[in-house]
């Protein structure tokens, strides 16, 4: 899979069924060729002024399914 197709898709996370946005950034082993962690964009809109939280950063283990739609995550 192309990580623009991989972009494309909305990351949730199955615990309270928030949505979390796309990926903007991955970190992956150079060796391996794997994916070691995807990142999204942190908090939003008017509360982003009062927090640090730039980017999420999951690891790949906490991946559970990548569907033609969207990313399922357990954090």
């Amino acid at each position: 899979m192309l990580y623009s197709e991989l972009k494309k898709k909305e990351v949730i996370s199955i615990k309270d069924c928030k949505r979390l946005g796309h990926i903007c950034n991955m970190e992956i082993d150079e060796c391996g060729g794997c994916i070691c962690k995807i990142m999204v964009p942190g908090c939003k809109g008017f509360w982003s002024m009062f927090t640090d939280d730039a980017v999420i950063v999951i690891p790949y283990k906490c991946i559970k399914q990548i569907g033609p739609d969207i990313i399922l995550v357990d954090i």
